[in-house]
């Protein structure tokens, strides 16, 4: 799937956008009334849940990435918090109803071919619910740091997986 394009218009006006240095950046800017496209990277937000030594992952139904398996994690919907985000697509990922119990890491994500976005993760503890894939997952299941699933979705979740098996527990 290819980066979104740049508009060729201005979302204000509809003026034709013409090519403009912003600060040491080319970016389309309109010429009539001023408006810049800012191609900015995505919010998302997920959750890192241990049960019994292992971190809940969720197999992707969807590409990109089908069948690749990743933390429950997702976009924020406008007006939404992190935190409400975090736990949103917990629940609609795996069944599992959960309390936030700290911010855990926040990663770039830059090996989407969909967009760039900046991935914030919490700890969580489980608060309720039973655990089964839904939404856009195919299963879930608790993985222990010995046995992680070779093919893990993004880059950010990678390195998420290796900072929080890296940390001493109670970290």
């Amino acid at each position: 799937m290819p980066p979104p394009r740049a508009p060729h218009f201005c979302i204000r006006c509809a003026t034709r956008l013409e090519e403009r240095d912003d600060n040491g950046h080319p970016r389309p800017a309109c010429p009539r009334c001023g408006w810049v496209y800012y191609r900015n990277p995505v919010p998302a937000a997920g959750v890192i849940l241990v049960h019994r030594g292992g971190v809940l992952m969720v197999k992707r139904k969807f590409d990109p990435r089908a069948g690749a398996w990743c933390l429950p994690a997702g976009f924020m919907e406008y007006g939404e918090s992190p935190e409400h985000c975090a736990v949103r697509e917990l629940r609609e990922e795996t069944g599992i109803v959960a309390r936030l119990t700290g911010l855990f890491g926040v990663y770039a994500g830059v090996d989407d071919p969909r967009v760039r976005s900046v991935l914030i993760l919490y700890t969580a503890e489980r608060a309720g619910g039973r655990i089964r894939p839904g939404d856009d997952a195919v299963a879930a299941r608790f993985f222990p740091r010995a046995e992680l699933p070779r093919a893990v979705a993004f880059a950010s979740h990678r390195k998420a997986l290796a900072d929080f098996f890296g940390r001493p527990p109670g970290c």
